[in-house]
């Protein structure tokens, strides 16, 4: 009768275990990693809560697919890094298709197509040219791709002698063109309709050059399984009447 009782307990202890350890599983917090300020793409609010049109299209196609999803401010220019070394399971913020990029990571389908601009003080006849005049400093966010075709083309290729001053993000390189410690900022055109939408003293004057970009969500080579949820959950949504709420909600 011991035997028989030690051998139902050890069962339902076995059972129970297993239990466990496959709600443990099924439990597993993928990790988007964001840019803390890249509005309307990704932020952080004066709560301190992750919010952003990336974030929710996260949250939603997460909700589809049974995931939990947590959204993990990072800096920018150690994103990839931090994606390849296991810090974080994908990147969701407004990040441009590139093929140096596609070395190191595998990209979702591409979900918004941007353009580069200039956004300067608004005062009459300002213009990308008179911005980058030979003295004049350029902000950009440091790691992003303006900064470095801006240093590849601009700088190296055509000789031009402004200088860039980098920056851990685009909103803080507006504030010292409003302060006047430097002639422009170059940034992705959504952050930069944000920006004047906020800031009545700036304003947008122009492209510089620079071809439009794709923004699609990064994962780390292996990690297909991953990829293709996203990939089928940026499908479903983009063909739903959502994604044109949040479009209209964050102002795209």
């Amino acid at each position: 009768m011991k035997k028989v009782l030690w051998l139902v307990l050890l069962v339902g202890a076995l059972l129970l275990v297993g239990n466990v350890a496959s709600s443990s599983a099924e439990e597993k917090v993928i990790i988007n990693g964001i840019d803390a300020n890249f509005p309307p793409f990704a932020f952080v609010d004066k709560t301190g809560k992750p919010d952003g049109f990336d974030v929710a299209v996260v949250d939603w196609i997460a909700k589809e697919n049974g995931l939990k999803v947590e959204h993990k401010p990072m800096d920018w220019d150690g994103i990839i890094p931090s994606l390849n070394a296991k810090k974080i399971d994908m990147i969701a913020s407004g990040m441009s298709i590139t093929d140096a990029r596609k070395e190191q990571v595998n990209f979702s389908l591409p979900y918004w197509t941007i353009k580069q601009v200039m956004v300067a003080k608004a005062e009459p006849n300002v213009t990308p040219e008179a911005a980058m005049k030979d003295g004049n400093k350029i902000g950009v966010q440091r790691g992003t791709t303006e900064a470095k075709w801006i240093e590849e083309n601009l700088i190296t290729k055509q000789g031009k002698k402004f200088e860039l001053v980098y920056y851990d993000s685009a909103p803080l390189a507006i504030e010292d063109v409003i302060n006047g410690r430097i002639a422009a900022a170059a940034m992705d055109d959504a952050p930069a309709k944000d920006a004047v939408s906020k800031k009545k003293n700036v304003k947008i004057i122009g492209t510089f050059g620079m071809p439009d970009e794709q923004f699609g969500y990064a994962f780390r080579k292996d990690d297909t399984e991953l990829l293709n949820k996203f990939n089928e959950g940026l499908k479903k949504i983009m063909a739903s009447p959502m994604w044109e709420e949040l479009a209209k909600k964050y102002e795209l």
